[in-house]
């Protein structure tokens, strides 16, 4: 289990601990489910954010980290060890061997190849920032040096990447789905967006677009006897209801579920002892925008926080799927504050507060949302009445998904309902409230506090881990008392699995995604997966 539920019972409630004694079975094809769209975006995994994306990709392709579900943290993949210098800003690397699926030996240079592509100012990915630190990046982003100088290959097995400032632990970037190595030069071959080659357990087979993705099994993967599967059919099945019917056929071996299903499957005595929980490192919420005058006023914006019933918003509207939020950092974060108390549901003293900055007759603004049942205008609608009573009149002004992920970093709401990215690592999360970190970036309240500030100058300059740790514990502290948004819930991700399926992991990141090659059948499965 997580190391970090020592903070909090709550953060992984999982069944299957108890099947996975077995020993692993080779062989087999898994059905697994990619839930988050009706179609795959790209093979170019370095050109995307889309978590849809990386269910193929994680089967494929590997990164210099990866992350142990176990610990609650990430750890070394593509190397066995790692040295750091007393500063904190030389990372030595020893490579392991590994073979691309082409039979390529994995090289220093095939790590530069991809984190300097990553990285390139005319590709405009994604992952850039995820080497925003490396020393020599701001030359290679402007042209006047044609590498990034802080990558260097002492040969062919040892990398050297250095920082411009001390770094606790560069995994949680370089983990990343999207930073995954490729062998060098290959992403300009003429093939490569219809046949990826990478480090991972399976090799690509093919793409039926709308249908699904099929890997088969990388016979000279780099972990001795894994992956334990022959093959898996990556299906795409983005509806609920479909999905609920696929996995009660036994046609699916994984499905994620929502509220309603959630309560269903635990109703289900055929159903119920094979589903998987985690707190993802996302947190649900109603942002303020500042630039909307009442929301200058710390009071109004905890007025809000205590005009809503949140609890029972929680057990009657998410059916439970959501663990209550204390602030931003979820309880899976290493720098969650387990001590923390989330604001009571109080209309006199939201009333009270409201008096207290001026607003005695009450407020009104608007809430930009989109259609989704844990955190969209479900949501929004419940809470209307709930701040009404508080004098706070709320209209909900419904928007597409695309539309919100432009508005939102644009500034251009009063506020808005969103479910953002709060983990794992806790500098990157806590970065969004620094007042230099721009609203495009990830500032979306354009929170600007002294305060705050010099507590994350203090973090940013720690190389001390535990030390740096407790430092984004207190700035998370700060952020809770400023209430820059309802702190709504952390999500509770849950995912029904079938009996015959082992293996597993509570990714707090994202529990649907998973590292296949751990995955394994028993004998019980239908003859269709052996």
């Amino acid at each position: 289990m997580l190391k970090s539920l020592t903070l909090s019972a709550a953060l992984l409630i999982g069944t299957a601990a108890a099947t996975w004694a077995q020993d692993p079975q080779s062989g087999g094809t898994l059905n697994f489910v990619a839930p988050y769209g009706s179609s795959f975006g790209t093979l170019d995994i370095h050109s995307t954010p889309a978590t849809q994306d990386e269910f193929p990709a994680k089967a494929i392709h590997r990164s210099l980290y990866d992350w142990n579900s176990a610990e609650g943290k990430p750890e070394l993949e593509l190397a066995t060890n790692v040295e750091v210098s007393d500063d904190g800003k030389v990372f030595t690397y020893t490579l392991r061997d590994a073979k691309f699926h082409d039979g390529k030996e994995l090289t220093a240079g095939d790590i530069i190849y991809s984190y300097q592509r990553i990285a390139h100012p005319d590709n405009a990915f994604p992952g850039a920032r995820y080497v925003s630190g490396v020393v020599g990046i701001d030359e290679f982003v402007d042209g006047s040096a044609d590498s990034i100088s802080g990558l260097k290959a002492i040969d062919d097995k040892t990398l050297e990447i250095s920082y411009k400032e001390p770094v606790a632990e560069p995994g949680y970037e370089l983990m990343r789905v999207n930073a995954a190595i490729y062998p060098e030069g290959a992403a300009e071959a003429a093939d490569f967006q219809t046949s990826p080659v990478g480090l991972g357990p399976f090799k690509f087979v093919e793409n039926i677009p709308g249908s699904r993705i099929t890997v088969e099994k990388f016979e000279d993967f780099y972990e001795d006897g894994k992956p334990y599967l022959d093959k898996i059919n990556i299906v795409l099945l983005d509806d609920a209801s479909a999905r609920d019917v696929a996995f009660r056929n036994q046609e699916i071996d994984v499905s994620v579920l929502g509220p309603s299903q959630y309560v269903a499957y635990q109703a289900d005595d055929a159903l119920k002892d094979n589903i998987l929980e985690v707190a993802e490192v996302y947190t649900r919420h109603v942002g303020f925008n500042p630039d909307y005058e009442p929301f200058q006023k710390k009071e109004v914006r905890q007025a809000i926080n205590h005009a809503i019933n949140t609890d029972l918003i929680i057990e009657r509207l998410v059916k439970n799927k959501a663990y209550r939020a204390t602030g931003w950092l979820p309880i899976s974060s290493p720098a969650y504050n387990k001590d923390a108390v989330p604001y009571a549901y109080d209309v006199e003293k939201a009333k009270q507060l409201l008096a207290d900055a001026g607003y005695e007759d009450g407020i009104e603004f608007e809430i930009t949302a989109t259609q989704n049942e844990s955190w969209g205008l479900t949501i929004v609608e419940a809470i209307i009445p709930m701040l009404a009573d508080a004098g706070i009149r709320v209209t909900a002004k419904p928007v597409e998904a695309s539309v919100l992920a432009e508005v939102v970093p644009a500034g251009d709401h009063q506020a808005f309902m969103w479910s953002n990215v709060s983990g794992p690592d806790p500098y990157a999360t806590m970065k969004c409230f620094y007042s230099e970190t721009t609203r495009a970036a990830c500032n979306y309240w354009a929170f600007d506090n002294a305060e705050f500030d010099a507590v994350f100058d203090e973090a940013t300059a720690e190389a001390d881990p535990a030390k740096k740790t407790a430092l984004l514990s207190q700035a998370n502290d700060i952020v809770q008392e400023e209430a820059p948004s309802w702190f709504f819930n952390y999500n509770k991700a849950v995912m029904a699995y079938q009996p015959w399926l082992h293996g597993l992991q509570q990714n707090a990141t994202e529990l649907a995604i998973q590292n296949y090659e751990d995955l394994w059948i028993d004998d019980t499965a239908p003859d269709s997966r052996k």
